[in-house]
């Protein structure tokens, strides 16, 4: 008996290679393989090459090619941010969102930090964000977009606040510097990224969530940012970043983020009627089943969704053995028993959290997909 075609629905948890992103990183594993930092015509060659992916990726951020250092992942431009930033001002604080990825909460945690409330739709509580800041604060990290129930925070509406405070703040004689960062790991494919209408100072890029090689990544340092570097060596990336460039990861990242922002419009409408569709259909067909997260403020690819009585480990298996595979949580603490704090923050009890699924959709994802996960679904309770 044929085996069902498989549907992949954790797209916010890894994206395929594209082919076209691999096309162009497959010189760079073989033939234009040398050290940019070597002094020969072949090496400079790739070293051009790396600026101009360095290029690219400035040009979608809206910033300068010399605010652009490229990291192994998001994680650790996450940390590059956080830790950069807090070990040039001793003594100060920062403040953090109670929904932010994993790479954010424990760096924070080495430092004098504040959680910030969200509401229980996952938006940022303004109000709170704002008596959270003092004096000492540092750093603001807010995520652009969650990457558990995709609500999309307002972003400009906090670096307003910020610039506000900032404003009373130099009236008061008070020098300390007050940044923001966001990580846009998942939004990056569906958001506009340009960082001066935002009006962020740092932005985390990760390659593997845009259809780009996973341990790529970015962080944006807008000019006049005081960052700590955290690997010391042969000071790559403006001694920010020691170490060889990776850069057949450099130019994948590029190229994928060319690819989803070109067709960020497009898609995103795509992927908006499949979220309709899915959710009509999984309150029609279960009614017992609640959308986690605004369900206007959100990726257009992300549907969270807690079933009443279940466990969503059981759920989730007899999905994957069906050949539907989705998610329970974040990927980087699967294997954790503890319910989701970012469940857990919008105020769903421990037994909701762990009767919660998280499906999000990519390039492959078709309609026929989405009524055969909802029926496979509702014959699994």
């Amino acid at each position: 008996m044929a085996q069902p075609k498989t549907i992949y629905l954790d797209y916010a948890a890894a994206t395929p290679l594209d082919a076209h992103v691999a096309k162009a990183m497959q010189p760079y594993f073989s033939e234009r393989f040398y050290n940019p930092s070597a002094t020969y015509l072949a090496a400079k060659a790739v070293q051009h090459d790396l600026m101009q992916a360095r290029s690219r990726v400035a040009y979608w951020l809206g910033a300068r090619d010399s605010e652009i250092v490229f990291t192994a992942g998001g994680s650790e431009a996450n940390n590059l941010a956080l830790h950069g930033v807090m070990s040039s001002y001793p003594g100060g604080n920062l403040v953090v969102s109670a929904i932010e990825h994993d790479s954010v909460l424990a760096p924070a945690k080495i430092y004098p930090h504040k959680l910030t409330r969200v509401t229980r739709d996952g938006r940022i509580d303004l109000k709170h964000l704002q008596r959270s800041i003092d004096d000492k604060t540092v750093l603001v990290s807010i995520m652009y977009a969650n990457n558990e129930i995709g609500t999309i925070q307002p972003l400009k509406e906090i670096t307003t606040l910020v610039k506000s405070i900032r404003t009373k703040r130099q009236k008061q004689g008070n020098t300390r510097p007050l940044y923001v960062h966001t990580d846009a790991c998942q939004a990056a494919a569906y958001l506009d990224l340009h960082v001066n209408r935002l009006g962020v100072d740092l932005m985390t890029l990760n390659g593997g969530k845009i259809y780009g090689p996973k341990q790529s990544g970015a962080l944006y340092i807008k000019t006049g940012t005081t960052i700590t570097p955290q690997i010391l060596g042969g000071g790559q990336e403006r001694g920010l970043r020691s170490g060889t460039e990776n850069v057949v990861g450099c130019i994948g990242l590029a190229a994928a983020l060319d690819l989803v922002q070109g067709r960020r419009v497009e898609e995103t409408k795509r992927l908006a009627k499949l979220q309709t569709t899915f959710t009509e259909l999984l309150t029609s067909k279960l009614p017992n089943c609640t959308i986690n997260g605004s369900l206007k403020h959100r990726l257009p690819n992300n549907v969270h969704v807690t079933l009443a009585g279940q466990d969503n480990e059981r759920l989730m298996m007899q999905l994957d053995e069906q050949g539907i595979q989705c998610a329970v949580g974040s990927a980087c603490s699967a294997s954790n028993d503890e319910p989701s704090h970012v469940l857990m923050a919008i105020g769903l009890t421990e037994a909701e959290a762990q009767a919660s699924l998280r499906f999000s959709f990519g390039h492959t994802t078709k309609a026929a997909d989405i009524r055969r996960t909802v029926i496979t679904l509702a014959n699994s309770l």
